[in-house]
């Protein structure tokens, strides 16, 4: 059997962390990944059947029984996870009665997973429901993203809207818009619910005052999604107080998203 270390997913899991740190996104113990595994890669890597403990969840996850993940411990800093993989991350398995996570690799020094894990496998069913495909989870709290929230309505229409405008890019990257939530106490199955139920729409949700929720294909595909958010909160920070000469208008977004073929929310536009 190959060494674990040498896994494809734990190699992204290393470098996404270490860059999404390096970014300030991740002060400290904040922000958290959970992705969803492929069962034959992993067993290439590991003994999927061999459970060194098991951990309650805290929520019943029946619809992922089964499902493998890679998963941030709590209270973990994502700046030690590049160096120390085996402490600061962990491979676990939904058992069969959905409440409890079997864990195969990881949280050696005897820690668990991130508490904001029911939340994750909330938005996990949500996003697998739309998309099959859909197998990362992300939350992290951006510096401009989040700066945005205290000087931005909080309302998903307007706020996409000014984030559209910000970048040409922005429309063709987030096409579906942005979910927001008003600020809610965190590491709550009442947020991850609330979550949940935006992700059936948005593949990104704000958390008001707190950071941003992302889903995606990849581990790659979901760091950029917020990646382009955060560039054009950034923009828009630096210009909000300014006055605005230019602008990409609305008719100019709609061009962008139908040249480029991207299924936007056009309610979102005027």
């Amino acid at each position: 059997m190959k060494t674990i270390l040498d896994a494809p997913f734990l190699t992204e899991m290393r470098k996404t962390t270490a860059n999404m740190y390096r970014l300030g996104w991740d002060e400290r113990n904040g922000g958290n990944i959970s992705c969803l595994l492929d069962e034959n890669e992993a067993t290439e890597f590991l003994d999927v059947n061999h459970v060194i403990r098991e951990i309650p969840i805290g929520f019943e996850a029946q619809p992922l029984a089964g499902k493998i993940f890679i998963v941030t411990g709590t209270g973990k800093y994502f700046k030690n996870v590049e160096g120390d993989p085996e402490n600061n991350l962990g491979i676990i398995k939904i058992a069969p009665d959905g409440q409890t996570a079997q864990l195969l690799w990881g949280y050696k020094d005897g820690g668990k997973f991130t508490s904001e894990l029911p939340a994750h496998l909330m938005s996990h069913m949500a996003r697998l429901s739309v998309d099959p495909q859909n197998r990362v989870v992300m939350h992290c709290h951006p510096t401009h993203t989040l700066a945005m929230n205290f000087v931005h309505e909080l309302d998903e229409k307007k706020f996409t809207h000014t984030l559209w405008e910000m970048c040409t890019e922005c429309i063709v990257v987030f096409p579906d818009g942005i979910g927001v939530l008003p600020w809610m106490l965190c590491g709550t199955n009442e947020i991850g619910e609330a979550t949940a139920e935006k992700m059936r729409e948005f593949r990104l949700v704000v958390w008001g005052m707190h950071g941003i929720y992302g889903a995606g294909k990849t581990l790659d595909e979901t760091f950029g999604l917020i990646e382009t958010v955060e560039k054009a909160a950034q923009i828009y920070m630096l210009t909000a107080h300014l006055p605005r000469i230019n602008t990409i208008k609305d008719s100019e977004m709609k061009k962008l998203a139908e040249f480029f073929g991207v299924d936007y929310r056009k309610d979102f536009l005027d």
